[in-house]
């Protein structure tokens, strides 16, 4: 259960960095309230984890999830660059979030 809980809380990481983009430095106040929203519930959701997942794992494990589905939401929908170097990138941090699941 922890770690499905962790990887919600990396898509959450997503969620709430995308709208952290989109709340205009916390002038728009529906972006800004899925903000808080979503940070609170991804705090929750890696925390919970944490009790049993280790730190160094579970850390990095959220973070690359977030990482990965920002930058994927940035280049499919928000019209960044997808660079093949950019993507190769990308693909070394999901191999390494797996090898922490692996390994851990």
């Amino acid at each position: 259960m922890a770690w499905i809980v962790l990887v919600i809380s990396g898509l959450l990481e997503t969620a709430w960095a995308i709208a952290l983009d989109r709340s205009a430095s916390f002038t728009r106040p529906l972006p800004s309230a899925v903000f808080v929203i979503t940070l609170l519930l991804s705090m929750a959701g890696l925390a919970y984890a944490l009790r049993e997942i280790p730190v160094g794992t579970g850390y990095a494990v959220w973070v690359g999830i977030g990482v990965t589905g920002t930058a994927l939401v940035g280049m499919l929908v928000l019209g960044e660059s997808a660079g093949l170097a950019r993507i190769g990138c990308l693909l070394l941090i999901v191999a390494g979030v797996v090898g922490l699941k692996i390994y851990h």
